[in-house]
């Protein structure tokens, strides 16, 4: 992300699903991947049981891909920057990285290396309660791998720290030569369907289509001149600016598109206080979300299925997907609903398909230059994909980094904002389930996944007999921000002191309790780590 400029700018995995099977070991942090994605744990399953990889899984919660594991080992809740020190700590110690890489294809190495000397397994072990010898192993199988691939996702950035744990991840890898290598590289795997589309295409609020700055007045006038309008050259607002915009008085309208942040924003009940305050709301989406139901206006859109256009995954594949159904009602595909808005603006849009929305992203985004409907096919192509005669991109940075050297760079530990405390003593951290999605918009309209997952808060045996708490048991979870009941799942796959709640369920908001902090860059909230207390009715 940091390190290694517009690659992780984007958020992209630099690698391809197709290469997983040729790291010789595969480390997970941050991710629970076959709940969230799906796709993606199968071949790293199938990489582990039929080919030559071995896995290795940091995670607080004993994920169902530990199964596959050669090595699980558990961290405390927002320790992943001091067990990635401690993994390198003990590689350079050993002498496993790999020097000849580092000296041509890297920079700041004697900064990294000053850094992480101070991270002792030892010290490790004290701070994440991963055993000391448990990070020796970690690293001398990941450190003498050949190949190795690392695998994260929101379970990395989900913090006040998610920035410095990025920039671990790729340090490491750095540090290890495995970065422009098939079958290794930094894969960070996105949240929904098309959210690296979504940001490809300038959903940023410091950039147009293909990560060209708004800052930068040659992209500017590149954009001015295809737009025919005047453009600001400012730096527009994040979610927790708009917010702040709104409270402020500042900000007094949003239009929100298929997003719910009743449901999916840190600390619901100030969410709403926000939102009621707001002058005027529009929410576009296919069904009436709990922030829809607050909107002045809703916009019913058309569904994935009902719609024409391109879409990019986690692995920078640009698909084809084509309509299948005409949408119902007055629903409309969005960008349809986006013409007609501008142009009852008085602005003079004249796109009569996505399809020339798309020959306009190929010309003016350098990326998708090579990237038409004529030629994605049924496969795909990955961008950078710059010319109508180029194959695309199956990994990134073969032979050299996009900014010319790989930057490293020394990040210390930094605890999470909020840590327990004798009123709230334990660690809450959030996520999902594999039969819902999201905030359950689409998958709790169907009754057979509602019977298969429903709500719940996930205490670790020795914590639930200490409270005196049953299996299934209803109970009050509560932090600094409110409450909510749930049943209690009661296991030996957390540890003691940490809690666990999906965030899908509306009658049991994990984001009632989570803390409105952010990372200072990213400004991603920290969804990962807060203190609770959890209690019986």
């Amino acid at each position: 992300m940091a390190g290694l400029a517009a690659s992780f700018g984007s958020g992209a995995m630099t690698n391809d699903i197709a290469g997983i099977k040729e790291a010789d070991v595969i480390l997970i942090i941050g991710s629970d991947t076959s709940a969230a994605h799906p796709v993606i744990a199968s071949r790293i399953k199938q990489a582990v049981r039929f080919g030559k990889s071995k896995l290795i899984v940091i995670d607080p919660k004993e994920i169902d891909m530990v199964k596959y594991s050669a090595i699980y080992a558990r961290q405390r809740c927002g320790t992943d920057v001091a067990v990635l020190n401690g993994i390198m700590n003990e590689i350079i110690k050993n002498g496993w990285q790999d020097k000849e890489y580092i000296e041509e294809r890297c920079e700041n190495y004697e900064e990294l290396k000053t850094t992480v000397q101070d991270y002792t397994p030892e010290k490790v072990e004290k701070i994440s309660g991963i055993p000391a010898q448990k990070i020796r192993e970690i690293a001398e199988l990941f450190g003498k791998a050949e190949t190795a691939s690392l695998f994260y996702a929101m379970g990395i950035t989900q913090h006040t720290t998610g920035t410095d744990n990025v920039w671990s991840t790729a340090n490491l890898q750095m540090l290890c030569g495995n970065l422009g290598k098939n079958g290794g590289g930094v894969n960070p795997l996105r949240g929904q369907s098309n959210v690296q589309g979504a940001c490809d295409m300038g959903a940023l609020p410091n950039v147009y289509p293909g990560y060209q700055k708004v800052i930068d007045e040659n992209a500017r006038a590149k954009f001015e001149k295809a737009w025919g309008r005047k453009l600001s050259g400012e730096v527009g607002l994040t979610i927790p600016d708009m917010l702040e915009g709104i409270e402020k008085g500042s900000l007094k309208a949003l239009y929100v598109m298929g997003e719910n942040p009743m449901l999916s924003d840190p600390d619901i009940n100030q969410v709403k206080k926000e939102l009621d305050t707001l002058g005027f709301l529009v929410v576009q989406d296919i069904f009436l979300t709990e922030t829809a139901r607050m909107a002045n206006v809703v916009l019913p859109a058309a569904c994935y299925a009902e719609k024409d256009g391109l879409y990019t995954n986690t692995e920078r594949r640009a698909q084809l997907l084509r309509k299948a159904f005409s949408p119902p009602g007055q629903a409309k595909e969005d960008w349809v609903i986006l013409q007609e808005i501008a142009n009852a603006m008085g602005s003079d849009w004249n796109y009569s398909s996505a399809h020339d929305i798309a020959e306009e992203v190929s010309a003016l985004t350098p990326q998708y230059g090579g990237i038409s409907w004529e030629r994605v096919g049924t496969t795909g192509l990955q961008w950078p994909c710059p010319t109508p005669e180029h194959p695309g991109t199956p990994y990134l940075h073969k032979g050299k980094f996009a900014r010319g050297k790989g930057l490293m760079k020394g990040i210390p530990f930094k605890e999470p904002k909020e840590l327990p405390d004798k009123e709230y003593p334990m660690v809450l951290t959030t996520g999902r389930l594999l039969e819902q999605f999201h905030t359950a918009t689409m998958t709790r309209k169907s009754e057979g996944l509602n019977n298969l997952a429903g709500p719940r808060v996930m205490i670790s045996v020795k914590d639930a007999e200490e409270l005196g708490i049953s299996n299934g048991e209803t109970v009050k979870v509560s932090s600094r921000r409110g409450e909510i009941q749930t049943p209690a799942f009661v296991t030996d796959k957390i540890g003691k002191g940490t809690i666990y709640i999906p965030f899908h369920f509306h009658e049991a908001a994990a984001n009632v309790l989570t803390n409105p902090v952010y990372d200072p860059v990213a400004k991603i909230p920290e969804y990962k780590a807060c203190a609770a207390r959890v209690s019986k009715l």
